[in-house]
């Protein structure tokens, strides 16, 4: 699939039914949006601690990783059908799949997708985003909770099945996965405002 950038040319709101296509015609306004289950979804700003904390997660993870995958933060679409999109807080790709990286979007489920948790993203990451992921093919997905200091782990184990959480990693924990060997971190030190 080739999509290339949104356009300013103005869009007739509607319900649902909404399309990559659709999507890729909204003009820039400076918000964030989704489609889910082909319905447009304002995505709300994160907060200050949010985006001090994916700066340092990211910043840690390209020390480790960078040889080995792409490593990007949101904004960055990731279009996952003709009726789904995300905006994954940060996702990691492997080079060897650099392929799914277009122009104006990731088109494929990337090997990680990371989400922080806020006040008013909680509902959202927890549920929604993370059925999401795993139906459409993401094999590992964390949940950063900066509140409790955990980092949550899901595992595609089968797919077009639910993720399996395959840990729990708390602040004295180093975070580790099978999967993407390159990351190694102390829960406390990766989820530190800096």
């Amino acid at each position: 699939m080739g999509y290339e950038g949104k356009k300013s040319n103005p869009l007739t709101i509607k319900e649902s039914g909404w399309t990559v296509d659709d999507y890729m015609k909204l003009p820039e306004d400076g918000n964030q949006y989704e489609i889910v289950g082909g319905k447009l979804e304002l995505k709300p700003s994160p907060t200050t601690t949010h985006q001090r904390i994916s700066s340092n997660l990211e910043h840690i993870l390209k020390n480790t990783c960078d040889q080995e995958y792409i490593i990007m933060d949101a904004p960055v679409d990731v279009i996952l059908s003709d009726t789904e999109t995300r905006q994954p807080d940060i996702l990691m790709v492997h080079r060897s799949r650099e392929s799914i990286i277009e122009e104006h979007a990731v088109v494929g489920p990337p090997d990680l997708v990371i989400e922080i948790l806020s006040p008013n993203s909680a509902k959202r990451d927890r549920v929604m985003k993370k059925e999401s992921y795993a139906r459409f093919g993401v094999p590992e997905y964390w949940i950063v909770d900066p509140a409790n200091l955990t980092v949550e782990q899901y595992l595609l184990v089968r797919s077009g099945e639910p993720y399996e959480l395959a840990n729990v990693f708390e602040a004295e924990d180093t975070v580790h996965s099978e999967r993407i060997r390159c990351v190694s971190f102390v829960v406390k030190e990766g989820l530190k405002i800096v």
